[in-house]
This record gives structure tokens, sequence and C-alpha cells, in this order.
């Protein structure tokens, strides 16, 4: 039984990586911060263990590596944070909310990704959740994004300190999700795809054997890598 952790994954795109990953025989070890809805969602699970928290601590990513065991075969940072909305114009970003995002979307993977290391096995998968906001300027989108984009530099740069892993970013495209919604305050955002569209994408590069690299996870699923 491989073993996986899955942060984020009470909701939305979390949740539906990890239920696809325990219909194929995964173990994992999924968070986030809301209790209740981890409760809500994993409780009887015999193959997930769930843990409240936040990936910014990091006392709380060691609990996360040590409950995943002596070897770990993939590793998902999906927990991010939007930060202010609606998203303000970086000429009025407050640095210290600044800060907030930095830590918890492009500081707290990486952390995690330095304390599972030890235990990751020889050709074990790390997917980093990423955004066209990383390689777009949006206007509006320059806290959000410059993480994202950091994310994606610190990602290109462990798979080349460490070949003999895959290592991902992965963009999941727009999705109807609760940080999407936060993104557009009052906006109807029922004509995005639900975050289970993303999920054949990512599968694709969980099991499979596709090159460390930035990847769509919808262009992945369109030609059915």
């Amino acid at each position: 039984m491989p073993t996986g952790i899955v942060t984020g994954a009470s909701r939305g795109l979390g949740l539906a990586l990890s239920r696809a990953l325990v219909d194929r025989g995964w173990k994992l070890v999924v968070d986030a911060r809301g209790g209740e809805a981890l409760v809500r969602e994993w409780d009887g699970v015999a193959s997930v263990v769930a843990l409240e928290g936040d990936v910014a601590d990091a006392w709380h990513r060691g609990a996360l590596v040590a409950a995943a065991g002596e070897r770990i075969d993939l590793l998902v940072n999906n927990a991010s944070v939007l930060g202010p909305s609606p998203q303000p114009a970086l000429a009025d970003y407050p640095l210290d909310v600044l800060r907030l995002v930095y830590e918890a979307n492009t500081l707290a993977p990486l952390g995690l990704v330095q304390a599972a290391l030890p235990a990751l096995a020889p050709d074990a998968r790390i997917v980093n959740l990423t955004s066209d906001a990383a390689v777009e300027a949006y206007d509006g989108w320059g806290g959000y994004g410059s993480s994202k984009a950091a994310l994606e530099q610190l990602t290109a740069v462990l798979a080349a300190e460490h070949p003999a892993l895959r290592i991902y970013a992965v963009d999941p495209g727009d999705m109807r999700t609760q940080m999407h919604q936060e993104a557009f305050p009052g906006e109807d955002i029922s004509d995005r795809s639900p975050p289970e569209v993303a999920v054949p994408g990512l599968l694709a590069l969980v099991e499979g054997d596709l090159p460390s690299g930035r990847y769509a996870a919808r262009e992945l699923s369109a030609v059915g890598v």
C-alpha cells in the first residue's frame, strides 16, 4: 500500500484527489485547518489519518511526516491561502499580510518537502499545486500570483537537485471552489468546472513516469496521459 501526504484535503481539489487516491489503494495522511470538515469527510476511513493543523506551523509539518511513517511515496502540497478578498493592488498590499501569504503558499510547501525528504521513496512524487497567475500578470493578483511563482521556481530547483525524484508544479485550472469564490466575491462562478475535472491529470503524474516539470492538469487529461 503506497503512502502519501495531501495537504488541504477537507474540500476542493485536495478532497477530490484524496478520494481518488484512496479508491486506488493509497494510505494517506491528510490535513486542513478546519477540524470539523476533516472529521466530516474522513472519519471512519481506515486508510486515512486526518490531522487538523496549519502547514505554516513547523510542528504540524513534522506531525504529518511522522504519521506517514518510514516511507513516503507521494507529497502533494495543495493547501494555499488567497490573501485578502477582494485582492488588493500591489501598491496597496499590506506587507504583513503578504508575508502570511508567502508563508503559507511558498515557505510551508518547501518546509514540508524538507521534513519529508529523509523518508521519501527513491522514486517518490512531489506535486506542488500552482496557478496560471504564477506566469501571467493579472491586475489584482500580485500577492497570490507571486507566491505561486516563487513556489514554481522552488519546484524547478528541487527537481534539479533531486533528479531521481519526480517533482511537479501543476496548474489545475479555474475551478468551482471556495477559494475561487473568494477571489471573485459576489460573482457567479457556477460556469467553472468542479475540482474533480483536474483529478485525472494529477493522477497521470502520480501514477505515470513523466519527467519533472510544470504541467497543466487538464491538458494531461485531454491527451489521455
